[in-house]
């Protein structure tokens, strides 16, 4: 592995301006952003299925970055990476340590949002030296209720939404309610803020690949969650019809050491996005204690 390509401090300044930089993985380039402080634990943040640089809400990294050095990164395949994504969640998992070690990090804390939360618990599981703490947000345990699901239902969102000239992450992230319609009107506006330098489009054979991931992931048998050890935050909101909700309160049960933030009310899937000033503080908190 070799060290980061154009190695420069993290950025302070706004997601929206903070550069695109590369690090070779065995000969792959891995695409990624920084900012933040330079001092303390890193936070390494897993996107969810068929996300890229640019699907992070600005507003829940640049409130972590106010206090945590942020890195988002594309995986193996996704957006501006290079190679082929691979189609289970554990390569997946593999592929995130190598980036981390790449940037040369010994211990990192955890963010992963829904396809994320499923590989930030593989590589809480398997590398326990690694991972200091993990927030799990919109996401679920291998074999959990109605994970295996998630495909079909993404695929149709994104047909409903090509006819009707509608993003599909307002029905699959939001609720159908007047706030719910707000939020995701909100949240997708601030997704444009950045407008240069964007991340490349998934492709579809990543969507393909991280399809059968996500299908193989939710028939698996059951997790045995009490092998991940480290603190954990656990996030969603209460009618999520991604990733059922139930799995978020299976998570919090299950595991040793978690703390569950109450259900956000009036929101689904994308939960933190629509409360990202209240989810920044409860994520800053939990960190730093």
């Amino acid at each position: 592995m070799s060290a980061p390509r154009n190695s420069a401090p993290p950025s302070r300044s706004a997601y929206k301006n903070a550069p695109t930089r590369s690090v070779a993985v065995d000969g792959v380039d891995f695409a990624y952003r920084q900012l933040g402080p330079e001092d303390g634990v890193p936070l390494i943040l897993l996107i969810h299925l068929a996300g890229n640089l640019d699907n992070w809400d600005p507003r829940v990294v640049d409130g972590l970055a106010a206090e945590r050095r942020v890195i988002t990164f594309g995986n193996r395949g996704v957006g501006g990476s290079g190679g082929s994504t691979p189609d289970t969640i554990e390569a997946m998992a593999h592929d995130a340590v190598r980036f981390i070690r790449a940037l040369g990090f010994d211990q990192v804390d955890l963010f992963g949002l829904s396809m994320g939360g499923f590989v930030a618990q593989v590589i809480a599981e398997e590398e326990p030296r690694l991972v200091r703490k993990l927030i799990l947000a919109g996401t679920g345990p291998a074999g959990g209720d109605g994970i295996d699901k998630v495909p079909s239902l993404a695929i149709q969102a994104t047909i409903k939404g090509a006819l009707t000239r509608r993003d599909p992450k307002l029905s699959l992230f939001f609720t159908d309610t007047a706030g719910g319609r707000r939020a995701g009107r909100a949240f997708l506006q601030r997704l444009k803020e950045r407008t240069d330098n964007r991340d490349k489009d998934i492709s579809l054979p990543t969507v393909r690949a991280q399809l059968k991931a996500v299908k193989r992931w939710g028939r698996q048998a059951p997790s045995n969650l009490s092998a991940i050890r480290q603190p954990v935050l656990v996030t969603n909101g209460e009618k999520d019809r991604m990733v059922p909700s139930q799995n978020t309160l299976d998570l919090a049960a299950r595991l040793p050491k978690s703390e569950l933030v109450p259900l956000y009310r009036d929101s689904g899937h994308g939960g933190i996005f629509q409360y990202h000033e209240d989810f920044v503080a409860r994520a800053l908190s939990f960190l730093g204690s």
